[in-house]
């Protein structure tokens, strides 16, 4: 009966709470940190939906640039919201227990926004360098039925991605109650709280997290490689202006958001330190989704005639 009942407390605690105990400190931290990431919660929140309602309500934006900054808007409000109010509350009530599937569907959602943004990034390059290196077959190349593939397909790779990385993390075993060194649910933070051997599961993460970022970052530099040529083979200095200047926004996205991801994810070691990734994860989950509309709206001349246009009606 003792063996019974020690075998069942047992196969309980393999689904209790997990703690998350990134940022732990004293009540002054614990409030600052609350307001500041509710704050910039709201700030992407409705930064975001400005920008697709901007995008939605001037037919001027309705071309294939804009329809992939439309979706890149919307995983960022996803992405954002996945983290962000659960963060918020475990500062502000230091409620900081999530439980054992709360936990999992968080890294499957984080993970398909995170997926699924990095091979936008890819396709909005991509993009750009259809227009800019073959601007008479732009129209031709980029046709709607295109457009939607490539997003569909952006989509379906980050379900792959999220349900392998959860498949892998979550088949794991949890002895009790154990502590999550980070602010939300990430693959890494999660292995290490597991009783169980993680290098298979590292290797899987590495193997898959590396081969995507690898894989978006050739598309985007090959990309930009074509099209630097290109503007540099420009006859006058406006039309190399122009050219340039329909990148520049979209080239500041890549290098925020694939050079943390990268560190946190893509090079060997990357799950050794779990305390350097509460920091950096907060430019990549938080941070860049609420500058992004800044990015695209101040460095973006079509956008702000259109934001202009938009506040003169109203």
């Amino acid at each position: 009966l003792e063996h019974y009942q020690r075998e069942e407390m047992e196969n309980h605690t393999k689904i209790t709470d997990f703690i998350l105990v990134g940022f732990k400190s004293h009540s002054g931290s614990q409030f600052f940190l609350s307001v500041l990431f509710s704050t910039m919660y709201i700030v992407t929140v409705v930064g975001n939906v400005c920008m697709i309602l901007i995008i939605r309500m001037d037919s001027k934006l309705h071309t294939p640039m804009y329809f992939f900054l439309e979706n890149l808007s919307t995983l960022d409000i996803c992405y954002s919201s996945v983290i962000t109010p659960r963060a918020t509350l475990a500062f502000s009530l230091d409620r900081r227990n999530i439980s054992y599937y709360s936990c999992a569907s968080q890294m499957f959602f984080f993970s398909l926004f995170g997926t699924t943004e990095a091979f936008v990034l890819a396709v909005m390059a991509y993009d750009r360098f259809t227009a800019i290196c073959n601007p008479l077959l732009y129209q031709v190349i980029m046709n709607k039925r295109l457009c939607v593939f490539l997003v569909m397909a952006s989509y379906l790779s980050g379900c792959i991605n999220c349900t392998i990385q959860t498949g892998f993390t979550f088949s794991l075993s949890f002895c009790g109650t154990k502590e999550i060194n980070h602010f939300f649910c990430d693959v890494a933070a999660v292995m290490h709280a597991s009783c169980s051997d993680t290098l298979v599961n590292e290797l899987a993460m590495l193997a898959t997290c590396g081969s995507i970022i690898v894989g978006t970052s050739l598309v985007v530099f090959i990309s930009y490689g074509y099209i630097i040529i290109t503007i540099a083979q420009m006859p006058s200095a406006d039309s190399r202006h122009k050219a340039f200047s329909t990148c520049f926004s979209h080239m500041m996205t890549i290098c925020l958001f694939f050079g943390t991801v990268f560190f946190m994810y893509a090079q060997p070691g990357a799950t050794s330190s779990p305390d350097k990734s509460n920091t950096i994860s907060i430019f990549y989950t938080v941070i860049i989704p609420m500058l992004n509309p800044f990015i695209y709206t101040f460095r973006n001349k079509e956008v702000k005639e259109s934001l202009k246009k938009q506040l003169k009606r109203k």
